[in-house]
């Protein structure tokens, strides 16, 4: 289940597999993929099931067939670590793409642009469009509105007998919004709203607003 929100007049759906899709643009926004960790983590003995890494892939597809993109801006930390056995996957997935695909560099895209390139991928440090500006980092930038990543952000929720849960969300203040991780294996932030902030949390197949209370703590911080 889907669930529509509207920023600065624009339509944009947030959809369960953490991504985010521009309504106006058909455009495609998926941060923090971390594509290699799975592999890298299991080259050094970590006990990750083999099957995590197809995981990835399964759900990208999931993506482009739900929405068919004319475009897919990745948001930084598409691939995790140097080049290993994923790259040719993510190679053979994307000559199967008829959608632009863009990759907003993030502090964990080490490999070289040219890598990129040579599969028809371009890689900028931003993206400023139409009054909205495109980052991994999140950013305050005056007269822009920013859509960022990076921090994986999760909310936690607490209910009777004190038992809680955390759960991956989109993070959206005044003038941004922070998308969930969309990786698996990735790991999560956990915020804490102030007052004008709205959470829209993932639980399983549906995205769900968070009622929220006023806290005295900041919102997130950098990782």
């Amino acid at each position: 289940m889907t669930r529509s929100i509207q920023i600065n007049d624009q339509n944009f759906t947030m959809h369960p597999s953490r991504v985010l899709f521009w309504e106006e643009k058909s455009m495609v926004l998926i941060s923090d993929v971390h594509l290699g960790k799975v592999s890298h983590f299991r080259k050094f003995g970590a006990a990750v099931p083999q099957q995590a890494v197809q995981k990835n892939f399964d759900m990208l597809n999931e993506v482009v067939d739900f929405f068919n993109p004319k475009s897919i801006v990745f948001m930084g930390d598409l691939f995790h670590s140097s080049l290993n056995n994923e790259w040719q996957l993510f190679e053979g997935w994307v000559k199967k793409q008829s959608a632009t695909l863009v990759l907003v560099a993030g502090n964990h895209d080490i490999i070289a642009p040219s890598k990129y390139e040579d599969v028809n991928i371009k890689v900028v440090s931003e993206i400023q469009l139409d009054g909205y500006l495109f980052t991994h980092h999140p950013e305050k930038r005056e007269g822009f509105f920013n859509f960022s990543g990076h921090i994986h952000p999760a909310i936690k929720l607490t209910g009777l007998g004190r038992q809680s849960v955390r759960l991956p969300c989109f993070f959206k203040s005044q003038n941004q919004l922070i998308l969930p991780a969309f990786g698996e294996f990735t790991g999560t932030y956990t915020v804490t709203p102030q007052k004008g902030n709205e959470v829209f949390a993932v639980l399983g197949d549906a995205i769900i607003a968070v009622p929220l209370r006023e806290r005295k703590n900041n919102g997130p911080t950098s990782k």
